[in-house]
């Protein structure tokens, strides 16, 4: 994994970790997989999903109760990335920060990486 030491590779804010805990305790998940793929009209999408129990290759992040494991595939992508979740009016949902993104479609649903 790209890391730093003494630093994980994804932060999450207060309400994400609420959020996740949540969903773990209520559906006995042993946490919650990110990742990317191809798609979208930026050309990558993040996937994101409930896991009962982790691949032997997912990088795995605890931060007060939460636990977030990184597909292999997606940690050079996601490493100082900020993951929040947001409540509005209209919609709730898991909010990335990511600074390795250089282009976003204007749905928001979509991103591109340098390079990519």
């Amino acid at each position: 994994m790209f890391a730093i030491p003494g630093q994980n590779a994804i932060k999450l804010t207060e309400t994400a970790v609420a959020q996740i805990i949540k969903l773990m305790e209520a559906n006995k998940y042993f946490g919650l997989r990110v990742g990317v793929k191809k798609g979208g009209c930026a050309g990558m999408e993040y996937t994101m999903e409930y896991v009962k129990e982790p691949d032997k290759n997912d990088e795995v992040i605890e931060q007060d109760g939460a636990r977030v494991l990184i597909a292999p595939m997606a940690q050079m992508f996601l490493f100082g990335t900020e993951i929040d979740y947001e409540i509005s009016l209209l919609e709730s949902g898991f909010k990335f920060n990511n600074p390795n993104v250089t282009e976003a479609c204007g749905c928001g649903e979509s991103i591109k990486f340098e390079n990519m």
